[in-house]
């Protein structure tokens, strides 16, 4: 068994990284569809995590943060039909972690050594994409609603306040600088929770050009030589119960339940037709 390439998977917090975490782990061992890559062996990893965020995701529950909080690195190889294997790594950490990167210039040392591994899938939660808000529209929002408006008062900012694509640009571009930078890459942006987005009507690649444009821009003008692709993506299949236990149920985390196949709740669109396989973005980064 060939080893020939490896893929890490980032995103900032709230993107979908443990939704597919689990979705991949139900995916590759269920086997109850048909997927471009099958499992071949954990390298790194708690199966009983991975069982656990599995079986959430089956009963259609979200995810519970401190369960999934701390750092839990998994990696697997996945074989293609020449039985070579491409190795996924998955800082199952809080996207936190990323966001440091942005806000403190800041990387963990596991993290570091874990972002020169290889080609990147990067998730974008698609309905909570914080867009640029321009100061004259905040204040003719404010007055429109009546509210308070000082004159030449100082606003305190945070980069934590920046738009959503310039934290992700500026992340790229620290993986294409030292001391992260391993050459030329493949780039795989994957906009979750495509279920609500997909009602607008676009492609996901004319959902990052309308949604994020600095983003698209960066990665058309190829500046730091990325090959990149974008997947709409919806693991979940649509809204899941909260884990409370006085929460409601949802209907449509019920429907999804009753399935007779939970693989099947898996919306992919990429470049080619629908389908249930996550593994189709990470075959073509190892391609």
């Amino acid at each position: 068994m060939a080893e020939h390439s490896s893929i890490v998977i980032i995103g900032l917090p709230a993107s979908g990284k443990t939704t597919f975490l689990a979705a991949l782990w139900h995916l590759i061992t269920a086997r109850d569809v048909e997927t471009a890559l099958r499992f071949g062996n954990l390298r790194k990893g708690d199966v009983a995590h991975l069982n656990a965020i599995a079986a959430r995701w089956r009963d259609a529950k979200v995810q519970d943060r401190t369960s999934v909080s701390g750092n839990r690195l998994v990696s697997m190889n996945l074989l293609d039909p020449a039985n070579q294997a491409v190795r996924v790594t998955f800082p199952d950490v809080p996207g936190e972690a990323y966001r440091r990167m942005w806000e403190d210039r800041d990387c963990e040392p596991e993290i570091e050594d874990v972002l020169r591994a290889g080609n990147v899938l990067l998730f974008v939660h698609a309905d909570a994409i914080q867009a640029p808000k321009w100061v004259v529209d905040e204040v003719a929002l404010s007055k429109a609603l009546g509210l308070e408006v000082p004159e030449g008062k100082e606003v305190p900012w945070h980069p934590r306040l920046a738009p959503t694509q310039v934290q992700l640009v500026d992340i790229l571009q620290l993986l294409r600088a030292s001391p992260l930078d391993m050459g030329p890459r493949r780039l795989a942006v994957m906009l979750s929770a495509w279920d609500k987005a997909r009602e607008e009507g676009l492609t996901p690649a004319a959902y990052l050009e309308a949604k994020l444009p600095l983003l698209a821009q960066y990665l058309r003008r190829g500046a730091d030589g990325w090959t990149w692709c974008v997947y709409g993506l919806s693991a979940q299949g649509g809204e899941y119960d909260l884990v409370e236990k006085d929460a409601k149920q949802v209907p449509e985390a019920e429907e999804l339940r009753s399935l007779d196949r939970a693989s099947t709740r898996i919306q992919l669109v990429g470049p080619e037709a629908e389908t249930h396989d996550l593994t189709e973005p990470l075959a073509w980064l190892m391609a």
